[in-house]
């Protein structure tokens, strides 16, 4: 395990509130004190945090007759406000200034946007600024919501090149059985040779939260590939976050890959964002999957769908439908169209934007 040098930290929603859904300010100042101490140390910290939910909660009693997303939205909309106020006065206490940032799954779409994003959290840890980020529930329902806190974190470690991701949660980490079950043993150390774990994870979301332990298993593999070191811990137990970086204590940690191109981090999270999808032929499959570096040319194409613009995520599958990876697009669907199967044309996908599941 390598030292936290740059790391993203989600709270959860379960870390955050007690077992009746109200805020826990007791292990948000406990938290807060840990971050400040690894700030401190030199390691650069952007926080994603859950929560806002439960801080409204707790603010307004709204009648069950409303309509649950509005209410809600409500509920987030005036929970915002005082969690990061809460934050705010904590790492004064530790003379740290925080900044807010509220984001939905279009500001990941557009790759100039999403570089904008990049340069702002950068320059607010150049300022010795804690950035706080937390998806925007006032406004993002359903198709532009993240499958939770999880995602946008994996998401903005990816983003600034983070080299460590940390999820805190209520359990110590990955399971082979339910955490609650005295058989089950803590999964310490998970690796690109590790069995497929999702059979040892219950699909039960957490009390508070939208996601579960399932969702929290694939964003770790997936930042894990692109080289970024996970860990998912306990955020209810004190001290964790100085004994994940003294490399002591019980938690799960995904070893990660080879560090991957900054462009295809972007990519490698873009599933839910491609505007269209190419088919290929066995021939460019076979390219795409070889270790060779390879671009997707027009004479691998069977088929485009969808309707999309030069620099617009695209899906690729086989010709049985398989998933096989994503890219950004060089032409427009039109130009694409006319381009199917031809010889000696420039790469519908070039190589440098081009990420293989």
């Amino acid at each position: 395990m390598n030292q936290l040098n740059f790391c993203v930290i989600k709270i959860g929603s379960n870390v955050l509130t007690t077992q009746e859904g109200k805020p826990d300010f007791e292990r948000m100042k406990h938290l807060t004190s840990q971050v400040a101490s690894l700030v401190r140390k030199g390691t650069k910290i952007v926080l994603v945090s859950s929560g806002a939910v439960a801080f409204g909660r707790q603010e307004l009693n709204i009648s069950d007759k409303i309509n649950p997303v509005i209410r809600k939205q409500i509920w987030a909309s005036m929970g915002q406000i005082e969690l990061i106020n809460t934050y705010k006065s904590l790492f004064q206490d530790h003379q740290l200034a925080i900044s807010q940032i509220l984001v939905t799954k279009e500001d990941f779409r557009d790759r100039k946007h999403f570089l904008n994003m990049k340069n702002c959290l950068l320059g607010l840890l150049d300022q010795n600024i804690i950035p706080i980020i937390n998806e925007n529930d006032t406004v993002a329902i359903t198709e532009l919501m993240f499958t939770d806190n999880d995602e946008l974190a994996s998401l903005t470690a990816a983003m600034v090149d983070a080299d460590s991701l940390i999820l805190l949660t209520n359990v110590d980490g990955i399971y082979t059985g339910p955490p609650a079950d005295p058989t089950s043993e803590l999964i310490q150390k998970v690796d690109a040779q590790s069995d497929n774990l999702a059979s040892y994870i219950s699909a039960t979301k957490s009390s508070f939260g939208r996601g579960g332990m399932l969702t929290k298993l694939n964003m770790a593999k997936r930042s894990a590939s692109l080289g970024i070191q996970v860990i998912i811990a306990n955020g209810k137990k004190d001290n964790i976050l100085d004994q994940i970086q003294n490399k002591q204590g019980s938690f799960t940690y995904f070893e990660p890959s080879k560090v991957k191109h900054g462009t295809k981090k972007w990519l490698a999270h873009g599933d839910q964002y491609y505007k269209g999808e190419v088919m290929i032929n066995e021939g460019a499959k076979a390219a795409l999957s070889s270790q060779k570096i390879s671009s997707l040319l027009p004479i691998g194409v069977v088929l485009v769908n969808g309707e999309f613009e030069k620099g617009d995520i695209l899906r690729i599958i086989d010709q049985e439908g398989q998933r096989l990876g994503l890219g950004r697009a060089e032409y427009s669907a039109k130009t694409i169209q006319e381009k199917i199967g031809q010889k000696n044309q420039k790469p519908i996908i070039h190589y440098n934007y081009l990420y293989i599941f």
